[in-house]
């Protein structure tokens, strides 16, 4: 994405380039001229993750708990970066805009494009209460531009065939070599009971990140995207563990124990694999084994699962990669938010959706209608899952902050296994690699790293597909240093070092 100076006038909105909503034709300016009424909506563009818009009936109760009115642009998730980036380019945006990096917007933000809102948090009762380590990891130049939707720091782990392991024997794998075991087993030694050479050990999909490779290379000690290398800010792909990590998915790979076409895989082929019986074990996210259980036991009602997170690598420690604690960010333009009375009225709104009731009812609902209370945990209603679907669920995107600083409820499962993993993500928080890049900055990256991971990710592959060899794997590294990679580890390090 690049940096061009951009602004953004609410008004431009209304006249509707971006073509998404319509704007109320009764805003106007406060009586002064300044700025804008206190009763003028809230224009927001918020990630659509569902279908279809939702309609109104859970934005008027929001409304009148936060008194607030909301001109929500629902933007679907497969077009957000591209409308982001237009809004963006255009001066289009409007008072909230949700980003993934606020680096990336680095530039607007030191030529003076957005607010910086820390100074203004600890003014708001709930607002202040937002987690301080993940305020740190969305800093831009040590201060802080952004609200966070808050995120477990790494939900990674192993769901497993139960019924089979039991068949044959197995545990839940405690090292790699177990792990290795297990795939083998699920593969060669009819697992299932049919006398059929009919199932694989391992499901995986073409995904670097969410797939199978980067847990398992955090089994084997690799960096969590970025680390310190004899005093280097160096990519993961340059330390030993990483090709350490090719070699053991390689072997996996060669003998059949997963899927062959991997790389061309998509996640919901990769989940119908293992819901279906064709694969025994998913590595990827734990708390996924609720929906996994419930559409395979449709199938086939004698599957059981359960979830693992505990691998040792071959230097016998666990560590498993984490996120910053936040899935979006949200940032104000000064450009829409035009004086520090409206910037603080915007705040305000945010800090009233942060009262508990508000939260819960933006997460789960209508109490009696889309969810009860079970154990003091909300439990979504089945019975209404189409209407919770439609109407709650692209709300998820307006939350602010987590659990621990909202009050609001968990969510409430009978399912031991999907318990389990909700404890395992918590136990995972003793064992984390974080990525030393966070809070550095790099133009270079910027402008230029999707491009240059496409480098590597294409290598990756290949090695494991027996395409290239470790030289050939080098040669990525040099093709990948020379487009603009080795000019990110320079400015990396050189940020590191300040």
């Amino acid at each position: 994405m690049k940096n061009t100076k951009k602004v953004a006038l609410f008004s431009a909105i209304c006249i509707g380039v971006l073509g998404l909503t319509a704007c109320n034709k009764n805003e106007s300016a406060s009586s002064d001229g300044e700025g804008q009424a206190s009763n003028d909506p809230i224009s927001i563009m918020a990630v659509l993750h569902t279908p279809e818009v939702p309609d109104n009936k859970l934005q008027d109760l929001i409304e009148e708990k936060t008194e607030a009115k909301l001109d929500i642009q629902w933007v679907p998730s497969d077009n957000y970066t591209e409308r982001l980036n237009t809004a963006f380019a255009t001066g289009t945006l409007p008072q909230v805009v949700t980003v993934s990096n606020p680096d990336l917007f680095r530039e607007a933000i030191q030529d003076d494009q957005f607010w910086e809102i820390g100074p203004y948090l600890n003014e708001f009762e709930n607002l202040s209460k937002l987690n301080p380590d993940i305020l740190d990891n969305s800093k831009v130049d040590g201060k802080i531009y952004s609200l966070y939707q808050g995120r477990p720091l790494s939900r990674s782990g192993i769901i497993y065939r139960k019924d089979w392991a039991e068949n044959l024997g197995l545990e839940a794998p405690t090292n790699v070599e177990e792990v290795y075991e297990m795939v083998r087993a699920f593969t060669e030694d009819d697992p299932d009971g049919n006398g059929q050479d009919d199932t694989i050990g391992l499901a995986d999909r073409g995904e670097m990140y969410y797939g199978a490779f980067k847990t398992i290379s955090s089994w084997h000690g690799t960096p969590n995207g970025w680390g310190e290398k004899d005093g280097v800010i160096t990519p993961e792909f340059m330390f030993d563990e990483y090709m350490d990590t090719l070699n053991y998915i390689k072997g996996i790979h060669e003998k059949g124990y997963m899927n062959k076409d991997f790389p061309v895989t998509s996640k919901t082929d990769q989940v119908n694999m293992f819901k279906t019986g064709k694969a025994g074990l998913y590595i990827g996210s734990m708390g996924d084994v609720e929906g996994i259980y419930r559409d395979a036991t449709a199938l086939n009602p004698d599957a059981e699962f359960d979830v693992h997170n505990y691998v040792e690598g071959p230097d016998g420690e666990y560590n498993i990669w984490s996120i910053p604690g936040y899935g979006s960010l949200l940032m104000f333009p000064k450009k829409s938010v035009e004086t520090e009375d409206e910037l603080k009225r915007i705040l305000g709104f945010y800090d009233q959706l942060m009262e508990t009731d508000t939260m819960n009812l933006l997460l789960w609902g209508i109490e009696g209608e889309h969810y009860t209370i079970e154990e003091g945990m909300a439990k979504p209603i089945t019975d209404n899952q189409q209407a919770i679907d439609r109407e709650v669920r692209p709300y998820l995107s307006l939350e602010i902050g987590e659990a621990d600083s909202t009050g609001r409820y968990e969510g409430y499962s009978d399912y031991e296994p999907k318990v389990k993993a909700t404890e395992l993500e918590k136990d995972n928080e003793n064992y984390l690699i974080p990525d030393l890049s966070i809070g550095l900055h790099s133009d270079e990256y910027i402008h230029n790293s999707e491009r240059l991971q496409e480098i590597i990710n294409d290598a990756t592959y290949k090695y494991v597909l027996g395409q290239i060899d470790e030289d050939g794997f080098d040669q990525a590294i040099e093709n990948w240093k020379n487009q603009g990679g080795q000019t990110i580890m320079d400015e990396f390090t050189e940020d590191y070092n300040q």
